[in-house]
């Protein structure tokens, strides 16, 4: 179009090749072209977002920000840092934009946000154009073939995806890009709010990445940096960038036989350096990989191997299918998809900590009530490699350090953490996820969690993974144990998975004793803490709760959860805070007081080894006794808490 002026907008997009939006944005034969990031405080201030994702998405930045310059050495990725929202109608005007263009996200947040800004873009005179490339189908156009209904199963999506039509086959990357125009920024930036701050908790110096103007601190557009950004190192060693992404598709493809015969659940979670799996997961979700060039470069593969390819829901393109699932059945209930409370689609089940709700929006904030402190504490061991269990302990280390687990891992800390062990919340462990996960996105992770604690997609809630015997399946020697809780790495492979079970000379021998809850050092040895409760005990203590919950049948929209008169249903000695018949919305206990959990610390302090972790419990129920909790029992005080 002659003399259109096109601002393309990046986002999860973060590349040139299988780019519908870009595509169309060169379509339009533009005089110029700004390739713009707004640096959104939604995602630094409130968004659960730690050192590892920020450093992934800086590479991404960057890389791309390369490869547009190697195609036009006056072209860069323009980063302006401030939000989209008030930052659009001044740059439409101070650079004469025509047309704004930019890929469809279906996030919850990002749906408000994009409604926003076309609105601004319309009353500023400015042509729209958007265009899908995040997921094989349109989620909208999934939820409309299903008759409004969100995609609960993979079947439905296969379904939808006959009706909508071929998957299209990936758009070439440009070959040439039109110049930017002038730059001017003769108008104020805004400064945001930057409390709160659920992020304070990975920072070790003031946050200043929107003090230095909107251009940056060399008045140069370029991405900020850690330290800009005030946050700890990273620690993973996963780097992103398109240019790795095809980089490691290409390794991938060219093993036709792992291509064609991939099957998910046959993956070792045990396997490190290298993964049993692609690890292009993060690249998805930045989109430094498009969807479509992952899709149809592994089916060419597969439909020249022939019958012996394996196929979805397990193959490698089911996978896809997989999270194309989880963004049609978001896409269809909106925020309500990443909580329990309102979501007519999730299991109601009195978990332990439960979410704090806002009488308001009728959505999850952030806090939770701490509603039995032995609860809290096996919280914080979980999330923090500390439960005795070597195996979980293992895993969630592994989650910390480098940003990233192998699925079949994912599955036993949740099952570990839900249905099969703690009996806590799984809105707690989504947050944790949502916090130290590098390829997290909003609707696979909230996704998943309810799929593995039963609440939705998936009620096999019987199905639970052992800590032992599951490892043991995998990997025999505890390698992976050694890897990543190195304290046990002298011990006998009899008791790797086990080792509270060795005598104390063989322990001794190891040069560690298994004792406490923290590990640390006992003199000249290292320590591992004591199993946090009996495995076994809890795991029916859950299976008959989840059994009791199933047969009460409520959904997350019923009245009676919504009124918090779920109780009336529940014996008063059922595990969670059952106790009473009537309370405030949802499972949230009478008289608590939740703060945000961005400010509670991340439990490495002091904090960690009390039982009432910034959460507290001031209502005037006592805290029932569960099974199985011995182990603990004897060192949290329990007591009525008056107002």
């Amino acid at each position: 179009m002659a003399n259109s002026r096109v601002l393309y907008w990046f986002r999860t997009d973060l590349r040139l090749h299988d780019s519908p939006a870009l595509a169309a944005a060169l379509d339009l034969k533009p005089e110029c072209l700004y390739c713009v990031w707004t640096w959104d405080p939604h995602y630094v201030y409130r968004a659960r977002v730690g050192p590892n994702r920020f450093q992934f998405l800086l590479d991404c930045q960057n890389d791309l920000s390369a490869s547009l310059t190697k195609l036009n050495p006056k072209q860069k990725l323009l980063l302006l840092r401030e939000a989209p929202q008030t930052l659009f109608p001044k740059l439409f005007k101070a650079w004469r934009i025509s047309h704004l263009v930019f890929e469809k996200d279906t996030d919850a947040y990002a749906k408000d946000r994009d409604e926003t800004v076309m609105r601004l873009a319309r009353e500023a005179g400015v042509e729209i154009v958007v265009r899908m490339g995040r997921t094989l189908y349109d989620p909208d156009e999934l939820v409309k073939k299903c008759k409004g209904k969100p995609t609960m199963s993979i079947t439905m999506v296969q379904n939808a995806g006959k009706q909508i039509g071929a998957i299209p086959r990936p758009t070439p990357a440009p070959t040439s890009l039109p110049d930017p125009g002038d730059t001017p920024l003769d108008f104020e930036q805004e400064q945001p709010a930057q409390q709160p701050d659920i992020n304070d908790i990975h920072r070790n110096d003031t946050e200043k990445s929107y003090s230095s103007g909107i251009s940056g601190p060399g008045s140069d557009f370029a991405p900020p940096t850690l330290q800009e950004l005030g946050l700890k190192p990273a620690t993973t060693p996963h780097r992103g960038g398109e240019t790795i992404a095809l980089r490691m598709l290409d390794s991938i493809i060219a093993n036709e036989d792992y291509t064609a015969t991939f099957e998910k659940p046959k993956t070792a979670p045990t396997a490190f350096e290298p993964q049993a799996t692609t690890l292009l997961s993060p690249h998805l979700h930045f989109g430094s990989l498009g969807v479509r060039e992952f899709y149809w470069r592994v089916q060419d593969v597969v439909s020249a191997y022939g019958r012996r390819a394996s196929q979805p829901p397990t193959s490698l393109t089911g996978q896809l299918l997989f999270r194309d699932m989880y963004f049609g059945a978001q896409a269809a209930l909106g925020y309500s998809f990443a909580q329990t409370y309102n979501n007519s689609h999730a299991r109601f089940i009195p978990w332990h900590l439960p979410s704090h709700i806002s009488p308001d929006s009728r959505l999850i904030t952030g806090g939770y009530a701490v509603d039995s402190p032995t609860a809290e504490r096996w919280f914080q061991r979980w999330k923090h490699g500390r439960t005795g269990f070597p195996w979980i302990d293992a895993l969630m280390r592994q989650l910390r350090l480098e940003g990233w687990i192998h699925h079949l891992g994912r599955h036993a800390v949740a099952s570990f953490l839900t249905r099969g062990g703690c009996y806590v919340d799984w809105e707690r462990g989504a947050e944790v996820f949502e916090e130290w996960l590098i390829d997290h996105e909003t609707a696979s992770n909230a996704g998943n969690w309810q799929w593995l604690a039963c609440v939705a997609f998936y009620s096999m809630f019987y199905r639970v993974y052992s800590p032992v015997a599951f490892p043991q399946k995998w990997d025999k020697e505890g390698k992976f144990v050694r890897r990543y809780v190195p304290e046990l790495r002298k011990y006998p492979v009899k008791y790797i998975y086990e080792p509270w079970k060795a005598p104390l000379a063989d322990q001794r021998k190891a040069g560690c004793l298994v004792m406490g809850e923290e590990g640390g050092t006992e003199g000249e040895y290292a320590t591992y803490p004591r199993p946090m409760f009996d495995f076994a005990e809890r795991r029916e203590v859950c299976l008959k709760a989840m059994k009791n919950a199933y047969k009460v049948g409520l959904y997350g929209n019923d009245p009676r959860v919504l009124d918090g008169s779920w109780r009336k249903l529940f014996d008063d000695a059922a595990e969670g805070p059952t106790e009473g018949e009537g309370g405030l919305p949802g499972a949230t206990i009478e008289g608590d007081r939740t703060e945000d959990v961005g400010q509670r610390g991340d439990g490495e302090g002091d904090d960690a080894k009390s039982p009432e972790v910034g959460t507290r419990d001031t209502g005037k129920r006592g805290l029932k006794r569960e099974r199985g909790q011995a182990t603990l029992d004897g060192l949290v005080k329990r007591k009525r808490v008056k107002k």
